[in-house]
C-alpha cells in the first residue's frame, strides 16, 4: 500500500480553533503531512482564512479585514498562512467563492510551496477561472452530492475530492483509471480511515489529526 496523504481538516478542528494558526501548526505537530483551509475575500480585497460567510454575524465580503479582526483577532490571511507554512506543509487551499483568482496567483508567487498544495473548490465556476489564468495550479474538485459527483469528467482538475461516504471502490478506480487522484474528506473514524487506505485514496482528511495520524502511521508501518 503507497503512503496516504494525510491532512488535518481546517488545521487540527477537534483540538483548536478551526483555521487559525494554531490550529495549522498543532495538526503538522500531531504528525499530519498538511492541512485544509478556506479562504474568502473581505470588503477591501483580503483573502482571510474564514470557512463561513459570516464571521461574528458580518458579512466577509462586506466588512473590511481590521473590523473583522477587531472582533476575530485570531483571523488570518492567506498571505500569512503560505509565508509560515508554505515550506513545511501540504497545503489544500478551498476557495469558498469565486473572485479569489488573483489573490491567490498573488500569494502563490510570493510564497510558492514546497511541500505541495492543492487549490480545490464545490465552485466548477471557481475551478474553471483559475485554470484560465494558470493552467499549472493544481486543482480538485469538491464534491458531497453524488448527484453532482460525475462533473469531475469535465473539470479541468487532477483531483476529485469526495465526501468519504460517496468514495466507494467503482469511484476510486474510475478516477484513478482517468489519471487522477482520490482526496477523501471528512473522515474522522478509524475503520472508514482503515478502509479507505486499504482500497487506494491519495488522501484522508480528518477533524481528528491525532486519530488519522495514529491509525494510518500505525498501518503504514505494518506494510514496510
Amino acid at each position: 500500500m503507497n503512503a496516504v496523504l494525510l491532512l488535518g481538516h481546517r488545521g487540527a478542528r477537534l483540538y483548536a480553533a478551526e483555521n487559525t494558526l494554531e490550529s495549522f501548526e498543532l495538526a503538522l505537530l500531531h504528525g499530519c503531512d498538511g492541512f485544509e483551509f478556506d479562504v474568502r475575500c473581505t470588503a477591501d480585497g483580503c483573502a482571510v482564512i474564514c470557512h463561513d460567510p459570516q464571521l461574528a454575524r458580518l458579512p466577509v465580503d462586506r466588512t473590511p479585514l481590521a473590523r473583522l479582526r477587531d472582533l476575530c483577532p485570531a483571523l488570518t490571511t492567506l498571505d500569512e498562512v503560505l509565508a509560515r507554512f508554505a515550506a513545511r506543509a501540504y497545503l489544500y487551499i478551498e476557495l469558498k467563492t469565486s473572485g479569489l483568482e488573483d489573490l491567490l496567483l498573488a500569494a502563490l508567487a510570493a510564497h510558492p510551496p514546497g511541500r505541495g498544495y492543492l487549490v480545490a473548490s464545490f465552485l466548477p465556476e471557481v475551478l474553471a477561472a483559475v485554470h484560465a489564468r494558470d493552467a499549472s495550479i493544481p486543482l480538485g474538485y469538491n464534491c458531497y452530492d453524488p448527484r453532482l459527483l460525475d462533473e469531475w469528467r469535465r473539470l479541468p482538475i487532477g483531483t476529485v475530492m469526495p465526501h468519504w461516504r460517496l468514495a466507494a471502490d467503482g469511484v476510486i478506480d474510475a478516477v484513478h483509471g482517468a489519471g487522477k487522484q482520490v482526496f477523501v474528506w471528512t473522515v474522522n473514524n478509524e475503520r472508514p480511515m482503515r478502509r479507505l487506505a486499504a482500497s487506494g485514496v491519495d488522501a484522508i482528511i480528518s477533524d481528528d489529526t491525532r486519530l488519522l495520524v495514529r491509525t494510518l502511521r500505525a498501518l503504514s508501518a505494518k506494510q514496510v
